[in-house]
């Protein structure tokens, strides 16, 4: 992986599973991955699974909501166990069409959709970003103030009650405990240690926000190589960029996309377990 600031600094992180206690992959569209999922057999893993009520205006290369993205989801549950499926409801942000009675109307409906194939849904608010204020001025996107994400939120805890879902937010300054929800832990220690069937010995990311709470892990993702198009991205700021990594990628490449060339400077990221798989007697 290149260091987004120093592009010539790259890191090479190790995926043997006797390091990896875990990969938490973020998608909106798990298609692709799918047929391979078998692959992925010696990891303990799950998905932070970002599906929202957005029309193609805002999330412009995805396919049909309900003729591939819902279907996927349960798919995807099905195959693999609905506690490594997490639902993310996410960013929530509010114009002429996108409203409080908008949002409350089509969680619900995916709510009902959803609930047999999941444990719980993660929500946040969105973040203007410097990358990200074009196309928030062009859709007139706007936050929503402290008291309408209150507000939203003890009305979608009504409806994930009904539907016997937990919700928790993701990064939010904001206390949400008097209604039940918690902050979220995205890179789960406790979600890692029951699917893996062991302990983590792992704290909270130093690197991440104060408000984040995920335990320490590396990102290999990047930039600008995302063709979902979706208005409200700060990782994609470029398009011309997102197209050309796009056809850079090389599936024989360790990179996500071009070569290492003779200016990079390539170092070993150190890495180890933080597991002890060693059976309690106080466990059953």
């Amino acid at each position: 992986m290149r260091n987004p600031r120093n592009p010539h600094q790259v890191s090479r992180v190790s995926l043997s599973a006797e390091v990896v206690d875990g990969i938490v992959f973020w998608t909106k569209n798990p298609v692709p991955m799918l047929k391979r999922l078998a692959e992925l057999e010696k990891y303990n893993y799950y998905f932070q699974f970002t599906l929202t009520p957005y029309g193609p205006e805002t999330e412009k290369n995805l396919p049909s909501k309900n003729e591939v993205i819902i279907p996927a989801f349960r798919r995807l549950s099905e195959e693999i166990g609905r506690e490594k499926v997490v639902w993310r409801y996410d960013p929530i942000f509010f114009n002429e069409v996108y409203t409080m009675d908008y949002h409350l109307r089509y969680f619900a409906v995916l709510a009902s959709k959803l609930a047999r194939y999941t444990e719980k849904c993660t929500v946040s608010f969105i973040d203007i970003y410097r990358n990200t204020k074009r196309n928030a001025k062009q859709m007139e996107m706007r936050q929503a103030t402290a008291a309408e994400q209150m507000e939203l939120l003890g009305r979608f805890a009504e409806i994930a009650g009904q539907y016997h879902l937990r919700i928790d937010t993701c990064a939010e300054a904001g206390d949400s405990s008097g209604l039940g929800i918690m902050p979220a832990h995205c890179i789960e220690k406790e979600r890692l240690e029951r699917i893996g069937k062991f302990r983590l010995d792992v704290g909270k990311d130093k690197n991440q926000r104060s408000a984040c709470g995920c335990v320490e892990s590396i990102d290999i993702g990047a930039y600008n190589t995302c063709k979902n198009g979706c208005m409200y991205c700060y990782a994609n700021y470029n398009h011309t960029s997102v197209d050309k990594n796009f056809h850079n990628h090389n599936p024989q490449s360790p990179l996500i996309f071009g070569e290492i060339t003779q200016e990079d400077c390539v170092k070993d990221r150190k890495a180890k377990s933080f597991a002890d798989r060693q059976i309690s007697l106080f466990e059953r």
